[in-house]
């Protein structure tokens, strides 16, 4: 078992890691739309999850895989009205249709409008 840590995507905001390896599996926390470079978080739901969405890629990355490896992924979204836009920019990235769930929750941290998790298999 393997912490996965990379700065090219924001550090955790709590006690919990940015994503784990277990043998050949990559498992990413949350990911929010936070730019590593700054803590800035883009506006519109578009911009944020794109954000997202290079947080997650930047973390599978950490681990030695890629995006297309992705088998699972969760997101959460702060409005339902955002599903067709979220879809819109989560479909260029995880082009292997990966099995999902999507849910509308609440509030998420920093009052930002998605999270994205994943889990991929790391290809040796």
């Amino acid at each position: 078992m393997k912490i996965l840590e990379t700065t090219k995507a924001p550090g955790a905001i709590g006690p919990y890691s940015q994503g784990y390896q277990i043998d050949n599996l990559a498992f990413t926390s949350g990911q929010i739309p936070v730019n590593p470079e700054d803590g800035s978080v883009p506006e519109g739901i578009s911009l944020q999850a794109e954000q997202s969405c290079k947080n997650v890629k930047a973390i599978l990355e950490s681990a030695g895989t890629k995006i297309e490896n992705v088998f699972k992924t969760t997101c959460f979204l702060a409005d339902m009205g955002d599903f067709a836009a979220f879809n819109e920019v989560y479909a260029k990235y995880f082009t292997s249709n990966p099995a999902r769930s999507c849910v509308a929750v609440k509030e998420l941290p920093k009052g930002v409008l998605c999270e994205i998790e994943a889990i991929a298999v790391i290809n040796k």
